[in-house]
């Protein structure tokens, strides 16, 4: 019978990932520009409810951050593995997607800002710094998501001062 392995820990969210995940969002961003010159089409422009949604969604992971948060670590309750696992997930796929989000509307912006006399560019490169915003801000949200979800250490576990 083959052993069953213990129970695992998942590190957290490496920065060279998320580094990694903005440069790649970036070189699209940029590319979606690039590609469109190319085949002569104008630029796709970026509506409100793009940076709008991110901003809803980032508050929504920022706030079951803090309540895991304050759930796990400051009242020390236990919650149901699966779920913290489906949080842990949750707060991994919000960082890295935060960074990829927040690179591709900087690489897309990037491109405009040298032509902020005219209308168009400008609401492109205020409507994807809003954008890159909320997606640092979801970002940061997962990261903190993440770590909530970690197991404090016990307070069983420290051995009790030598009465000598």
């Amino acid at each position: 019978m083959a052993e069953q392995p213990g129970g695992g820990s998942v590190d957290l969210t490496p920065r060279r990932a998320l580094v990694v995940a903005a440069l790649f969002g970036g070189l699209v961003g940029w590319l979606v520009v690039v590609t469109a010159n190319a085949f002569d089409l104008i630029p796709p422009r970026i509506a409100w409810s793009a940076p709008i949604g991110l901003v809803v969604f980032a508050a929504l992971v920022g706030a079951l951050a803090w309540t895991t948060h304050q759930r796990i670590q400051v009242r020390r309750e236990r919650m149901d593995p699966q779920r913290a696992v489906a949080f842990l997930v949750l707060g991994k796929a919000s960082a890295l997607a935060g960074a990829l989000v927040a690179g591709g509307y900087l690489g897309f912006a990037l491109n405009f800002v040298t032509k902020l006399d005219a209308s168009t560019p400008r609401d492109r490169v205020i409507r994807s710094a809003v954008a890159v915003v909320a997606g640092l801000a979801l970002m940061v949200g997962g990261l903190l998501l993440e770590r909530a979800c970690k197991v404090p250490d016990s307070d069983d576990d420290d051995p009790e001062p030598d009465p000598r």
